[in-house]
């Protein structure tokens, strides 16, 4: 039997399992996934289970159960190029593949800031919102809460805990001079307009120092906090570093026009840990699994696979709570309601998926 092990079931490698589960896969294939939960996440979700306005079951799905696919749940800790396996912790038996696709998403960059990684709670897992969600209900009544990073993910987690907890003091600290820097003005300002009317302090400049148990050093000056979350980066899976693949200067693999490593032409990336001319988002990492799945259809049955199409990204959406949101919907800035509803809208869909 040859084997095609998908490492990760994020949105790319979803993607490539529900694309190819559609078709006929030749008799001699096995598909195993490994993950370490034995569900699908919505991580572009995660902010909600932080701030404890959504139940964890409301963003993930299960599986999808089919005799041609293996699921294998657990920690990778080594990805074997040269042996063709994988390595699952407290897994006895070793997983070779034929095929092998990477999908195992990012994880936080703390750039080398002591105490972040120690201190500071995360929203790039499932496990780790969870438990950022856990401190912040926890925190004490008007307790003081710091966002370290205005990116999407750093707005989002700090509108959400407003709306979830609205007697706590929320600070959030941007290094830059505006928010969402990478966003329409027009967005910027609703933004600004939103924090300054739901009394979320923003922070310019920040340059923080360091992090302890009890708060955060920026420029400084020490806040103390009850809670410190990080949305300050992103950076590869750390799995990714180890492999002898060329990488970019964001440490990601670089890829041919078909997803795969040029030295290893069995291997796919996807995701996060590709190389790639667009920012990382879910919507990225899902278009480039269904070219991939089409790709590796194609080479599953011994043809060669066509030319993959160029990526037809719709927009970036953002919520400030549940009934107000801002995105770059088809090039246009829009702000309100209307992206709200459409973010809510991509939600069910990919439930529905």
């Amino acid at each position: 039997m040859r084997k095609l092990v998908i490492l990760g079931g994020g949105y790319g490698g979803m993607k490539i399992l529900l694309s190819l589960l559609d078709q006929h896969l030749p008799d001699d294939l096995e598909i195993i996934l490994i993950d370490r939960n034995p569900y699908h996440s919505l991580k572009t979700e995660f902010y909600t289970i932080a701030a404890g306005t959504v139940a964890d079951r409301d963003v993930r799905t299960d599986f999808p159960k089919d005799d041609r696919v293996r699921y294998v749940f657990g920690e990778i800790s080594e990805i074997d190029t040269i042996n063709k396996q994988v390595i699952v912790k407290n897994i006895s038996r070793t997983i070779f593949y034929d095929y092998l696709v990477i999908g195992l998403g990012c994880e936080d960059n703390y750039h080398g800031i002591p105490g972040a990684e120690e201190f500071a709670e995360s929203v790039q897992s499932f496990a780790q919102a969870r438990k950022a969600g856990l401190a912040v209900g926890n925190a004490k009544a008007y307790g003081k809460i710091s966002v370290v990073g205005a990116g999407l993910s750093g707005i989002e987690v700090a509108s959400e805990i407003r709306e979830s907890r609205p007697d706590l003091n929320i600070r959030l600290l941007d290094r830059g001079n505006a928010v969402l820097k990478d966003f329409d003005d027009k967005i910027q300002s609703y933004v600004k307009d939103w924090f300054i009317r739901n009394d979320v302090e923003v922070v310019h400049g920040a340059n923080v120092e360091y992090v302890e148990k009890d708060g955060v050093c920026n420029n400084g000056i020490c806040y103390i906090n009850d809670v410190t979350i990080w949305t300050a980066g992103i950076q590869p899976n750390h799995l990714i570093h180890q492999l002898p693949f060329e990488k970019d200067q964001w440490d990601k693999v670089i890829v041919n026009e078909f997803y795969q490593v040029p030295t290893h032409p069995n291997v796919y990336v996807v995701g996060d840990c590709a190389s790639s001319s667009y920012s990382p988002s879910a919507q990225l990492a899902g278009q480039q699994g269904e070219q991939i799945a089409k790709i590796l259809l194609a080479v599953l049955h011994g043809k060669q696979p066509k030319k993959p199409g160029e990526l037809k990204l719709k927009g970036t959406l953002g919520s400030l709570g549940k009934s107000d949101g801002f995105g770059n919907m088809f090039q246009r800035p829009m702000i309100g309601l209307m992206p709200r509803l459409a973010k809510s809208g991509v939600l069910w869909l990919s439930k529905r998926q």
